[in-house]
């Protein structure tokens, strides 16, 4: 076997060819989390990951940097969640990959707690700001995902980093996208011994 020297994830055709339509400003943390709830749900529906998105947006202008959904199953990659992807892809935009250098205030909007792995990725990337839709344990039930052990003070964490955090936003909306993918069949790619 040779050794890879190289790995890649990016959007899903879908997105690519509807990121023309995609609003640029968006002014409200309401507009903003219509929109992930959105491209979660139909992320899953094309399947190439959970029903998981992200976007990054500058506070001050309420401009789009980035927009990620969860690639996890279209990359074959375990790290492609959606805040791994806006994260990445807005630190490639920008060209640097503290999101907080020269005192930008960009916030990641998701539709759910980060996971563990999202939990660290999001809290290192240099955001000032997280909101999300939800957190604990409803979004696992409904769904079989395993979001990892992610410690009961996870907001505080964060905001004693200086990263400010809202949850509840589009809260209803998320949880439809989530019992909507429960009662699919699709492929819950929790890793095996995982807690299901």
């Amino acid at each position: 076997m040779q050794l890879a020297t190289a790995f890649a994830a990016s959007l899903p055709d879908w997105l690519i060819d509807e990121l023309p339509d995609v609003p640029r400003r968006l002014p409200s943390v309401e507009e903003r989390m219509r929109l992930v709830n959105d491209l979660a749900d139909r992320n899953w529906r094309a399947g190439n990951g959970g029903p998981f998105a992200a976007i990054v947006v500058d506070e001050a202008s309420g401009e789009l940097v980035s927009v990620g959904v969860n690639v996890v199953l279209s990359s074959g990659l375990t790290a492609a969640h959606a805040e791994v992807t806006a994260l990445s892809l807005a630190q490639r935009a920008l060209g640097r990959w503290d999101l907080g250098a020269d005192g930008a205030d960009l916030s990641l909007i998701v539709n759910w707690r980060p996971c563990v792995q999202c939990y660290g990725a999001t809290m290192w990337s240099g955001v000032r700001s997280l909101v999300v839709a939800g957190e604990g344990a409803l979004l696992e039930e409904l769904t079989g995902f395993d979001e990892g052990p992610v410690v009961e003070d996870w907001a505080q964490q964060f905001e004693d980093r200086g990263i400010r955090v809202t949850i509840g936003v589009g809260h209803d909306d998320a949880v439809a996208v989530y019992r909507a993918y429960g009662a699919s069949d699709s492929v819950v790619y929790n890793a095996r011994g995982a807690v299901e």
